[in-house]
């Protein structure tokens, strides 16, 4: 019997029509994990775009109409900005040094900074949380300091630098100009108005708990990340407030309502009970529930810090699992379940109802599209994507 040896190039035609056969009809490699990258998590303080920027523990985020975003480098002590084309840039602080100075650009400084919210005229209202307090940054980056006194932790009430916070994190803006604080080391929500009034909504100084209620009967224990849904006043009766306001309470593992009227309502999670549990109401659990935001479609977006998941909960209290896989860190991109976060902290929606997380311990900046697929912003060219090759069963 003569043997015919095939010429080499011909061998290798071949050899990829079988095995692109087999895959095809036999294939058991998931092709989402295929396509799923790990970005590089280095930290750093580098601006500029693609690979080379680098982020340090961000820990908060805010997306204007334009589509730019801007993030509170929390470790790095810088607020950065993000434009709509990728660019990043230093907006305001030095990175790596601390402090509370005000002034403009690179001489202002933070201590910490955490949750961060931007008008309609591109100024920055920020929580700087281990300062004890509440900033502005101007679309030019000159910062001021409107309410608290730097390195005076305190619980009062008044007039701008009057007032004291103690380890404020969230903050949230209404059409009116009104600022919205989860003062987290007194475990209570604020408002500052317009005019720099400093009052206390829900919670009472020091006295850390999970009561529903109005007023000082109501108790939070280390509320973080806050939002509003700017709802009108339907009833014609008299309100305390313009909107309804939703807030991450972190340690009760519970999404927490305050109302027009001022009274506080569990709306999801049991406090007490951690878990990962989808469902409605008091049967859906949390595990440190940190930055929160409502889209315009009325869902409420969660980082679910200590589950390493993006959840949804609606205006009812049902709550749903976006991305990522309850209990396992990662970073890698992907669509819903296969896509992995490590302590993911803030978190902003844009006008077509994106989700951008500031992935802290893996020092990220991550999209969620509104079907759940999830990728990175600035990867640091560490992909481990590849063509996968496929599994046969024998």
């Amino acid at each position: 019997m003569r043997v015919v040896k095939l010429p080499a190039r011909l061998s290798l035609c071949l050899l990829a029509l079988i095995l692109a056969a087999c895959c095809r009809n036999d294939q058991t490699t998931d092709q989402a994990s295929c396509n799923a990258s790990t970005p590089n998590t280095a930290a750093g303080s580098s601006d500029g775009s693609g690979s080379n920027v680098r982020f340090s523990q961000p820990g908060a985020i805010a997306v204007d109409a334009g589509g730019n975003l801007f993030v509170a480098d929390t470790a790095n002590n810088t607020i950065r900005k993000i434009t709509a084309a990728g660019e990043a840039s230093t907006l305001a602080g030095s990175a790596g040094n601390s402090g509370s100075s005000d002034g403009s650009g690179s001489r202002a400084r933070f201590n910490q900074p955490g949750g961060i919210a931007v008008d309609a005229g591109g100024n920055l209202y920020l929580a700087d949380t281990q300062n004890h307090t509440i900033r502005m940054i101007t679309s030019a980056g000159v910062v001021t300091t409107i309410a608290g006194s730097a390195g005076q932790a305190g619980q009062n009430d008044g007039t701008a630098g009057d007032a004291r916070f103690n380890q404020p994190w969230g903050v949230a803006r209404d059409g009116a100009g009104n600022l919205y604080v989860t003062d987290t080391g007194n475990a209570t929500v604020r408002k500052i108005t317009a005019a720099g009034v400093v009052t206390t909504l829900a919670g009472s100084a020091g006295s850390q708990g999970s009561s529903d209620g109005s007023g000082t009967r109501a108790q939070f224990n280390l509320p973080r990340g806050i939002t509003l849904d700017n709802a009108g006043n339907s009833t014609g009766t008299a309100v305390n407030l313009a909107v309804n306001i939703y807030i991450a309470d972190s340690n009760n593992n519970t999404i927490r309502k305050l109302d027009q009227n001022g009274n506080v309502s569990t709306l999801a999670g049991t406090a007490g009970s951690s878990g990962s549990a989808d469902g409605s109401g008091q049967r859906a659990r949390f595990n440190q529930p940190y930055g929160i935001a409502l889209d315009s479609a009325g869902n409420i977006r969660v980082s679910d810090s200590g589950n390493q998941l993006i959840r949804t909960v609606s205006l009812t209290g049902v709550v749903s699992t976006l991305a990522g896989a309850a209990g396992t860190a990662g970073s890698t991109d992907g669509s819903g379940n296969k896509a992995r976060f490590n302590q993911p902290e803030g978190i902003a929606a844009d006008a077509a109802n994106n989700i951008y997380v500031a992935d802290t311990s893996n020092n990220l900046i991550r999209k969620v599209t509104p079907d759940a697929q999830v990728s990175t912003l600035f990867g640091g060219g560490n992909s481990n994507s590849s063509s996968c090759l496929c599994l046969f069963k024998l």
